[in-house]
């Protein structure tokens, strides 16, 4: 693991079935597809040889259509799933070497986890289901009841503490699911589909909440989504996956500008690159553009968009230089633009 990672899995594989150990020895051994797995030892692969690092305070995202590995994928984190191969290691802690009892210590103490369904006690307050977490670590009634209503101020629901699960919203719900995960202070967070069940106008104020809880908490998180729009919009990183294999891993920009796969460019192909694409990745170096550049030149930093070099350049003639640590490092020129948008329309 790398001096900042957090989480660190290598070469995972999940395969369900009674034969599985004989699958995998097949796979290795053949190079067999899923479909051919299926047919000859009736067991179905569901994470094929995963392999990557989330650094802390990163917002992983995991995304693919249904059935691509990822809900699987997040189960192995905290072991709800036993990988049939692989490691998986969490803050310096090799996960599959804890015992029983060791491994729900660390559950409780180092991992939150939030799910599509709300999974609210219904007997309970608001504020009591918050509590929960803390409760199960035999923390003080007193204690634990005004940390969670510390969370739950963060998450501006402190009014509804008194509240039972039915009296609230499915959004707010969520954002009670959310601070219950929270309420334990965890190093890791896992998001499985925490929004996808709510209306869009809905899913994105809670998008707008996460990213501000998550600049504030700066909690290291595995988010898992099959919108790929969410996943641009919230990921620091995002791993695509597709049959159980993650097919390319990279910053949005990264793989809107480069996917590394045909089923990835089909997936990015919707995408609008005026958000996702930056200074940086389409500037010329400063040595290689022909000719001086004016003095005046407006001058933007590397990670600027793509909308708003596009509107510097409608305001005025010529290059806008591209800044690094306050150094000139490079040129964008319109032509630089108008090929990055023509790309992109093609893509799409």
């Amino acid at each position: 693991m790398s001096d900042d990672g957090v989480i660190a899995i290598s070469n995972i594989w999940k395969i369900f079935g009674a034969r599985a150990q004989e699958a995998l020895a097949a796979i290795r051994a053949r190079g067999l597809s899923k479909a051919e797995v299926l047919a000859e030892f009736d067991a179905v692969v569901g994470v094929a040889d995963v392999s990557f690092e989330v650094a802390r305070g990163e917002i992983f995202c995991v995304m693919g259509l249904s059935g691509s590995g990822k809900s699987t994928l997040v189960r192995h984190f905290n072991r709800l799933l036993e990988p049939t191969a692989g490691t998986i290691e969490i803050e310096g802690t090799d996960v599959m070497a804890l015992g029983p009892k060791a491994l729900q210590d660390f559950r409780n103490r180092k991992i939150g986890m939030v799910f599509q369904n709300f999974a609210l006690m219904p007997h309970r307050s608001v504020l009591e289901n918050v509590a929960m977490p803390l409760e199960i670590r035999k923390v003080s009634k007193n204690e634990r009841m005004r940390q969670a209503a510390a969370i739950l101020d963060i998450v501006e629901l402190g009014p509804w503490a008194s509240k039972f699960a039915h009296e609230l919203s499915g959004g707010m719900q969520q954002r009670v699911g959310l601070a219950r995960a929270l309420a334990a202070n965890p190093d890791v967070l896992l998001m499985d589909e925490p929004f996808s069940a709510l209306d869009p106008l809905i899913r994105r104020q809670l998008q707008d909440e996460f990213i501000r809880l998550s600049r504030i908490l700066k909690k290291t998180t595995v988010f898992i989504t099959h919108d790929l729009d969410e996943a641009v919009r919230i990921g620091d990183r995002i791993a695509i996956m597709r049959d159980g294999r993650v097919v390319q891993i990279g910053t949005a920009e990264d793989i809107v500008m480069h996917p590394a796969t045909d089923y990835v460019a089909d997936f990015v192909a919707g995408i609008s690159r005026l958000k996702v694409v930056h200074a940086h990745a389409v500037m010329q170096p400063l040595s290689a553009h022909p000719g001086p550049v004016p003095a005046d030149a407006p001058r933007v930093d590397a990670n600027e968009t793509l909308s708003t070099l596009i509107n510097l350049a409608i305001a005025r003639d010529g290059a806008i230089l591209v800044q690094d640590g306050g150094a000139d490092v490079g040129v964008v020129t319109r032509a630089d633009l108008l090929r990055t948008v023509v790309e992109g329309t093609e893509l799409s």
